[in-house]
């Protein structure tokens, strides 16, 4: 599948609506100025900095014509209202927003029907007046360089050009060859620089911690081609949590024009945890292979039951070559990414109701239903012969949930699953402020997400567990399950109520919905062992029984749930970092500092997240503190145990 371009900085994003005051709604713009600015100012990041925002908008407007798209000045904000002058301003892509539909008046003059090219697309930059310097400077806020549309090549581009100059085709003081030149040897400046600073960080860290991993690859002229790693904490993470994983490869960093790949899974709280990243020039089958096998070194040659994707040829044939016994499925959250370039236009104000129908086939149980259901909306919105709704069905079996069933998926295709799993990636992208410090940002991503995590996993420990039925079972779950497994599984335990079940013969049974008079699950009890199935398999999918086994089980008089369908994944308590890792003979008390600044960390995390204002203040700081302490020297502890280092 195509790789849109995208770096993404999850701050507060413009509305889609209407464009700002004071702002024309066709004022869209390409720069033609030549790039005079350094590689590392010519791509916008948190924190830049300028002296009028014209200035701000002048090098979005250089960046965007790099990249393939143009841009429109959006919408402006007051501090309090009126009267304190201008303190926010908004950039957005050309196709940001979606053109409201028009009403139909039968005595109204007919007009022609005009395509809108705006697809909703949440690309943008966002500034704001920095108070610290007196209100004089401008300084970026947000940015996000995710596009849900196709980006334009430079032949495009050069005929954008030429009208919005004016000027006849040809008759530009330059050439489509200049153009590709320029942004070459930018690149090309860029990627020798970036790609030393890159290696020599991840050198640097692994002399700091040599549970760091890393590993990379060097094309012909002695740069970088490829380049992976992981953390110590993400590596733990993997040993329990590894089951089903994400592997994102959608983003591409345009700055040093490489596909960026992020490996990432569900914990036991149901909240995302980072595995790895990997950094590849070309997203071919051989750099897929490169990356598997790395990822696969990573993490101690354990393979994960089940991974999801995105549409990508190169790499589903990287997949099932590198890992034969893994099922390999598409993430529904990377493709519905691109639904609305694909479908915006075609729909237009019936988009949503389409999704929403999507999203309802998706989930359904049978494979039988989703079938019939899929051909009566094809025909209900008129998609007869459109190539992606085709592509979409033709590949279903590795997508929706009816064919999915019986492989384990950790939660990772559900609605509250990708929306998590989007969110996290958005902050780990934000990091990039530039490449020479992505390795240790994202450690900041990653930790800060981890001491996020235990705050929640606090705040819902402490939470009384609201208990809804007298079934001894429920009170077994609550006590060994998390709070986010628990109320899976007493959902399914609610439900069951409503079940009626029918012993058929020896130790099978058929439950069904009360009110239904035909059709239902058949549930498989095997007393000696103790063990149970379900033709819905949601067990195998999700860890958790369902409703179906569950009405069996408490009709059996049965107290607790059987140990085989307590999956330790799901647990309360989860297997502890090894001591080692943490210090060698004074291994107490530098614990106990650990545990000391990891409770100052909680209470950073709380306090920031309180306001916007707080959380860029934070992020700001936080960053400059850790490049001071990677700066410190450091006193390696002693301790008998090897240490395996992996380059």
């Amino acid at each position: 599948g195509d790789l849109l371009e995208q770096r993404v900085y999850p701050m507060e994003r413009p509305s889609s609506g209407e464009d700002g005051e004071g702002d024309s709604p066709n004022e869209t713009r390409i720069s033609l100025e030549t790039a005079a600015a350094e590689a590392d100012d010519s791509v916008p990041y948190i924190g830049q900095r300028f002296p009028t925002h014209e200035a701000a908008y002048e090098l979005y407007s250089g960046f965007a014509k790099q990249c393939g798209f143009s841009i429109r000045r959006h919408r402006t904000e007051g501090k309090d209202g009126v009267g304190k002058g201008l303190t926010r301003r908004y950039f957005v892509c050309h196709r940001a927003g979606n053109t409201p539909a028009k009403p139909f008046d039968d005595g109204a003059k007919q007009q022609r029907n005009r395509k809108s090219s705006r697809c909703g697309c949440q690309a943008y930059l966002r500034i704001g007046r920095d108070a610290g310097a007196g209100g004089l400077e401008w300084r970026v806020t947000g940015f996000s360089n995710h596009h849900n549309h196709e980006l334009l090549r430079q032949d495009e581009m050069m005929r954008i050009m030429e009208l919005e100059k004016c000027v006849q085709p040809g008759s530009l003081p330059f050439t489509e060859k200049d153009v590709r030149n320029l942004i070459h040897s930018f690149r090309r400046f860029e990627l020798e620089e970036e790609s030393v600073d890159l290696l020599q960080m991840c050198r640097n860290v692994k002399e700091k911690d040599p549970n760091f991993k890393y590993d990379f690859t060097k094309d012909a002229n002695n740069c970088v081609e490829n380049i992976a790693w992981s953390y110590a904490s993400s590596i733990q993470s993997y040993e329990v949590f590894g089951d089903a994983v994400v592997l994102d490869t959608t983003h591409r960093l345009t700055s040093i024009d490489m596909t960026l790949g992020i490996w990432i899974g569900m914990n036991n709280h149901g909240m995302p945890c980072f595995f790895s990243c990997a950094l590849l020039r070309e997203g071919n089958l051989q750099s897929f292979i490169w990356a598997l096998q790395v990822f696969l070194n990573f993490m101690n040659r354990k393979a994960p039951q089940t991974v999801l994707t995105d549409q990508n040829m190169h790499l589903k044939e990287a997949v099932q070559k590198e890992l034969p016994n893994t099922k390999h499925a598409l993430s529904i959250g990377l493709i519905a990414s691109r639904f609305p370039s694909w479908f915006n236009a075609v729909l237009g104000r019936h988009y949503n109701d389409w999704e929403n129908e999507f999203y309802r086939l998706h989930n359904m149980e049978s494979t039988m239903d989703f079938d019939l259901g899929w051909s009566d909306m094809v025909s209900c919105y008129g998609l007869h012969g459109n190539r992606h709704i085709a592509s979409l069905f033709a590949s279903r079996k590795l997508w929706a949930s009816p064919y999915l069933r019986g492989h384990f998926l950790a939660g990772l295709a559900a609605l509250p699953g990708i929306s998590k799993i989007k969110d996290f990636i958005q902050r780990l992208l934000s990091a990039q402020t530039c490449l020479s410090r992505l390795i240790e940002q994202v450690a900041v991503v990653v930790d800060y997400k981890d001491q996020a995590g235990e705050q929640q996993i606090a705040q819902q420990n402490s939470e009384n567990t609201i208990l809804k039925t007298a079934a001894p079972v429920e009170g077994h779950a609550a006590a060994v399950f998390t709070p986010y497994a628990f109320y899976e599984l007493q959902d399914e335990l609610v439900e069951a109520a409503h079940y009626a079940y029918f012993h058929l013969e020896g130790n099978a049974f058929l439950v069904r919905h009360h009110t239904k008079t035909d059709g239902g699950c058949n549930v498989t009890w095997n007393q000696k062992e103790e063990l149970i199935s379900c033709s819905c398999q949601m067990f195998e999918s999700s860890g958790i029984l369902c409703r179906h086994a569950l009405r069996v089980l408490t009709t059996l008089n049965y107290f607790q749930i059987p140990d085989h369908y307590l999956p330790v994944r799901w647990h309360r308590t989860q297997p502890q970092p090894s001591k080692s890792l943490i210090g060698g003979p004074d291994h107490g008390r530098s614990y106990e500092r650990v545990k000391a600044l990891q409770s100052m960390v909680s209470v950073l995390v709380s306090e920031a997240g309180k306001s916007e204002e707080r959380m860029d203040l934070a992020t700001q700081e936080v960053s400059v503190l850790l490049s001071r302490i990677r700066q410190q020297p450091v006193v390696p502890n002693v301790s008998g145990d090897s240490v395996r280092r992996q380059r």
